[in-house]
């Protein structure tokens, strides 16, 4: 039996991401959605038992993660662990399963780089770069958070970047024309709204955005934020080197590869990067030498199932998809014979 532990942010993708696997690998499976999206985990388990799983072999738990997620955590009958959340809860767990010697898959936070050099190709850019930093309220742990741009064309870039951002329409989910919505709670609300601050008093300057924004509608008491381009900034600032998960993004300039590489490598996440230029020797050298788990060139997002998927340093620790997620599912087991 194994146990999966899901979040908030993609619940259903991110939630089957990790049943699947599991259950394909011939495990049964103890899983808990965050406490925060619980509805689709309710819905898919109600679908499983309709097409006649059997009983026991998908076990959805629902409940707060200090509680419900501790004891599925330390349950002695558990004998590994998928987890996909936040870089603390992912450090606690691995300080348990550690000494229980227990499997252990942690994919965690991001603070993710997003490196554009003068020769990038600009057909997509833009477009590209707006959706990566964006999508889903920036509430992805895989957005582009702080855009690194070579100066030669970093006011150009600059200028085009935020005039797209300005014209982003916040709103109602329900709207078709909507393309950015809220955050997920309240109390996220309030820690995006603080490092806006933050970056303010760390002499930060706010290019567009850093504001709460209220539609009309039945939406207007809700947790909307808007999007926010943030300048000036140095890279071991904290709105540069911690995780806001919201619709705040960074930009700063580099001269060289050396530079780019060192700004990128300057924060203690490593989970993904997506790399700009028309060079494919500099596209190697780059993706070479950063520090993450993944690297696009000239994409983002652009994903494979059946590839690894994870980070390094406090992004986490495995991969998960295709190959290796089955891997950590089952055990090797060497089987000799001998037929003489």
């Amino acid at each position: 039996m194994v146990g999966c532990i899901s979040p908030w942010n993609l619940p259903l993708y991110l939630f089957t991401w990790k049943i699947a696997p599991a259950l394909a690998a011939g495990n049964t499976v103890v899983a808990k959605p965050s406490e925060v999206t619980p509805v689709t985990a309710w819905m898919f388990g109600e679908l499983c038992r309709d097409i006649g799983l059997p009983p026991g072999v998908l076990n959805i738990v629902h409940g707060l993660g200090p509680k419900v997620g501790k004891a599925l955590v330390e349950h002695p009958g558990i004998k590994a662990i998928s987890f996909t959340g936040s870089t603390t809860v992912g450090q606690a767990i691995a300080a348990h399963c550690g000494p229980a010697l227990k499997k252990v898959s942690l994919e965690l936070g991001g603070k993710n780089a997003t490196v554009i050099f003068a020769d990038a190709p600009r057909a997509d850019l833009l477009d590209t770069v707006v959706r990566s930093a964006f999508q889903n309220s920036g509430q992805i742990c895989l957005c582009g958070s702080r855009l690194l741009i070579e100066r030669a064309y970093y006011a150009e870039f600059r200028d085009a970047f935020v005039s797209r951002v300005k014209n982003l329409r916040v709103g109602d989910p329900h709207d078709v024309h909507t393309q950015q919505g809220p955050l997920v709670s309240q109390a996220h609300f309030d820690k995006v709204m603080g490092y806006i601050e933050l970056a303010k008093s760390e002499g930060g300057k706010l290019l567009c955005g850093g504001v709460a924004v209220q539609p009309p509608g039945r939406c207007e008491n809700g947790w909307f934020v808007a999007p926010t381009v943030i300048e000036n900034l140095g890279p071991y600032t904290r709105t540069n080197t911690e995780e806001i998960f919201g619709p705040v993004v960074t930009l700063q300039p580099f001269d060289d590869e050396d530079e780019a590489l060192a700004l990128a490598n300057a924060t203690p996440y490593g989970l993904a990067t997506s790399l700009w230029t028309s060079d494919l020797r500099r596209a190697h050298r780059m993706a070479a030498r950063i520090e993450s788990g993944i690297v696009w060139i000239n994409t983002w997002l652009q994903r494979d199932l059946r590839t690894p998927f994870g980070g390094v340093k406090q992004s986490g620790l495995g991969r998960e998809g295709g190959l290796e997620a089955m891997r950590f599912f089952t055990e090797t087991k060497n089987v000799c014979i001998d037929l003489s």
